[in-house]
């Protein structure tokens, strides 16, 4: 059984969150192929709800990963400036 090496949780974090945001991507340019080929109303608005629904998980995977630094050390100074008042906001902005 191969063994892949061990990549910290911060860096696996980021790499689900950037192929969440890449099938968006792809799933966007399929809304827009779409439109532009006249495809009908039901199929353009489903995978536009696909679409939001990537992104939507993408944006609390971002917001729930600075949560987790937040209570690993709740009084280390963020790089980002980032409070946890700051973090409320931007949870409620997805919400």
């Amino acid at each position: 059984m191969r063994t892949s090496p061990a990549v910290p949780p911060a860096r696996l974090g980021q790499r689900e969150i950037v192929n969440r945001l890449r099938r968006a991507h792809g799933q966007l340019a399929s809304v827009i192929a779409a439109v532009e080929a006249g495809g009908s109303c039901r199929d353009v608005v489903t995978q536009l709800a696909a679409v939001s629904s990537a992104l939507d998980k993408a944006g609390f995977a971002i917001v729930a990963s600075a949560m987790r630094d937040c209570v690993a050390e709740p009084d280390a100074e963020r790089a980002d400036g980032l409070t946890t008042d700051g973090l409320e906001r931007l949870f409620l902005m997805l919400a």
